[in-house]
């Protein structure tokens, strides 16, 4: 391993001569470089090859934050480990298990540091820690932990948001209409995007107070809730699948549809007498408008409680079913073929599947309470 070389970046000129005095025990594993400034780093970047660098954040002029962030830009590959003063630990674990750098805590033990160096380099299970994997999160937390006041633009598809900081305190987050934690709960749940760093915009007013440890963890916690919801709907998505097509296999039955909350269609089938095509969104509107004309009527009589509405026709059947607990329903259109007490008794037995798979996975939670 002695073709690695790493670098030790810090102003403090008495720190990095005592680190790297104590990394020459390793020097059978890798070289090692020091240097005091971000500018100095940069020089020496351009001229050597470095497979890892060591660094503050806080650093004047350069800050450790621009430093790696030229990093990420010119060589993504070098693997990270910051140094910081003023750590977390509930928050770095979440780093350290997440992000694109390794973090440590000063003062720390040099022998803590020497493993974490040869562990990062030989990259055993369980060690990232190259910015090719640099995150939003990671950004985040190296500019509270280096006490810096900027501002972050984050933009995903035609989405765009902006977060605020204050000597390292997130004090504002701002998407569209959205501000505040809400606004950056949401902004940090987005799966990708572009970020850029602006030094001189400055928030207009204070609309987060929360510490930025627990806004950052809590932010990652919900992430985290919504990639298992996406995955679990995706799982239901497919077993309720099932239930509408064998609601086709009922004679008669020329198309189901379930719709969400929302008036979108989770799942649809149709059979093969079902020919021509029609607007799926046309049709959500129409129905939710229905709907709501029906609740009207209701309560003219003084009745609620809306279950299902069957429309009968010469040549078919529309029938709507409503699923209160969830606030979605299910649309059959059958033609003069069906039966239609049998379609009742038969589409109350697939509704039960769908609502056993409802709860199973736990749908539509997030629309009920919007």
């Amino acid at each position: 391993m002695t073709d690695k070389t790493v670098l030790i970046v810090d102003d403090e000129e008495d720190l990095t001569w005592s680190i790297g005095k104590h990394l020459e025990k390793d020097r059978e594993y890798y070289r090692h470089m020091t240097c005091n400034s971000g500018a100095e780093a940069l020089a020496i970047l351009k001229k050597h090859p470095i497979d890892m660098v060591i660094t503050d954040i806080r650093m004047p002029e350069i800050s450790g934050l621009d430093l790696l962030l030229k990093i990420g830009e010119l060589y993504p590959h070098i693997k990270v480990i910051i140094m910081t003063a003023y750590g977390n630990s509930e928050v770095q674990e979440q780093a350290n298990e997440r992000g694109c750098f390794r973090y440590i805590e000063k003062p720390f033990e040099i022998r803590e540091l020497r493993e974490l160096i040869r562990d990062t380099l030989e990259e055993k299970k369980g060690f990232r820690g190259s910015l090719e994997d640099f995150q939003l999160g990671d950004l985040i937390q190296m500019n509270c932990l280096g006490r810096l006041s900027n501002s972050i633009r984050v933009t995903s598809g035609a989405r765009e948001g902006i977060i605020f900081f204050e000597d390292g305190n997130i004090i504002h987050a701002q998407l569209g209409d959205l501000v505040g934690e809400e606004a950056f709960y949401e902004i940090i749940s987005w799966p990708g995007g572009k970020f850029t760093l602006n030094k001189s915009l400055r928030a207009e007013k204070e609309t987060i107070l929360k510490g930025w440890q627990s806004l950052l963890l809590e932010g990652l916690r919900r992430k985290d809730e919504a990639g298992n919801a996406e995955l679990s709907e995706e799982k239901a998505r497919g077993e309720m699948q099932k239930v509408v097509d064998g609601l086709v296999g009922t004679k008669g039955v020329r198309l189901a549809i379930f719709f969400k909350p929302d008036g979108s269609a989770f799942v649809q089938a149709r059979s093969e007498s079902c020919t021509g095509e029609f607007d799926l969104v046309a049709v959500s509107v129409k129905l939710h408008d229905f709907l709501n004309d029906g609740d009207k009527l209701m309560s003219t009589f003084n009745i609620s409680g809306r279950k299902e509405y069957s429309l009968e026709f010469q040549n078919g059947l529309l029938k709507l079913t409503w699923m209160p607990e969830t606030r979605s329903y299910l649309m059959l259109l059958a033609d003069q073929s069906s039966n239609f007490g049998l379609l009742r008794i038969e589409s109350k037995k697939y509704l039960r599947s769908v609502a056993d798979i409802i709860r199973k996975y736990g749908l539509f939670k997030k629309e009920q309470t919007a």
